[in-house]
């Protein structure tokens, strides 16, 4: 399915977000800015295609720092106005780095402002298109996802991934996470949709296929917690060693032992030697051939 005109999506490796760009007659827009050891890079690609244009708006789905972390960066460069859920305007206004996660996963995110909130049942213009705003809870609680009814065009943030969707967080502090993920699926499931741009990996249109392995992943962690638990913990290794390509081997326990949920999934579902924990996310990745040892350091392969 071809995008319309005014459309154009960045594919970016799983560190960062994907990013869509919008150039409608009288404004532009960017939905999600990536992390922040990639900010040079957005401000370039945003730069690039704008062609001399300004940004004029930056729209976040949700704040997690592989969807925000270019926000303070873009905001420099063009003093664009920010939208973000309205759900988490008070941790951003006060910079809660403990409520916004930041600390909990290990992960960095410089502060940045916000001008405008959205709240699902609002409709924003961008690309001069109506996009529906719809609650999309599981992933994370305050998650926004995008649908264009005229196009059948729906921006899924971690809500719809076209292998499956993102860890389910909530679940980790021993809140309810699956109910809400299987909810946000039968929403989908419910609009028209014909092409899906997820927060990672390429657009897709086998929206039927995408949802049918998204509510078997759904069934198989909920049937055993624990499950969700040690796909985090793999999840949260994987994406320090995005971030640093090597680490050495001897401080991968110290440096997953000092992130909350790490602590949190490990207390609360697998109650393993955190040491023990720390070397078996090191061996699932390397198992799967997502890192390699070489002498003594983790390293990162894609």
């Amino acid at each position: 399915m071809k995008l319309p005109a005014s459309m154009e999506v960045f594919e970016r490796g799983w560190l960062s977000s994907n990013n869509i760009l919008f150039t409608g007659r009288n404004e532009t827009a960017l939905v999600d800015s990536g992390y922040a050891t990639h900010a040079a890079q957005t401000v370039a690609l945003v730069e690039h295609a704008l062609q001399g244009r300004p940004l004029d708006r930056l729209v976040n789905t949700h704040l997690h720092s592989d969807h925000c972390g270019g926000n303070a960066a873009l905001q420099r460069r063009f003093l664009c106005r920010t939208a973000i859920p309205a759900s988490e305007a008070a941790k951003v206004q006060t910079w809660n780095e403990d409520e916004l996660t930041y600390e909990a996963t290990g992960q960095q995110c410089e502060r940045f402002r916000f001008e405008e909130t959205l709240t699902p049942g609002d409709v924003i213009t961008l690309g001069d298109l109506p996009w529906q705003v719809l609650g999309a809870p599981g992933h994370d609680p305050h998650s926004l996802v995008f649908f264009c009814p005229d196009e059948g065009i729906l921006i899924s943030a971690d809500a719809l991934w076209e292998h499956g969707f993102g860890v389910v967080f909530p679940e980790l502090e021993g809140e309810s996470g699956f109910a809400e993920v299987r909810a946000t699926l039968d929403m989908i499931a419910a609009l028209d949709v014909k092409l899906v741009i997820p927060g990672h990996g390429a657009p897709f249109s086998n929206i039927g296929k995408a949802l049918e392995t998204a509510y078997s992943r759904l069934a198989y962690f909920a049937a055993d917690p624990a499950r969700n638990a040690q796909n985090a913990i793999k999840v949260l290794l994987k994406f320090l060693l995005l971030e640093k390509q090597s680490l050495p081997l001897a401080q991968v326990p110290q440096l997953m032992s000092e992130m909350y949920l790490f602590g949190e999934a490990n207390r609360r579902f697998l109650h393993q030697d955190e040491h023990a924990l720390a070397q078996w996310a090191v061996e699932q990745l390397v198992r799967v051939g997502a890192a390699e040892v070489s002498g003594e350091a983790l390293r990162n392969r894609d």
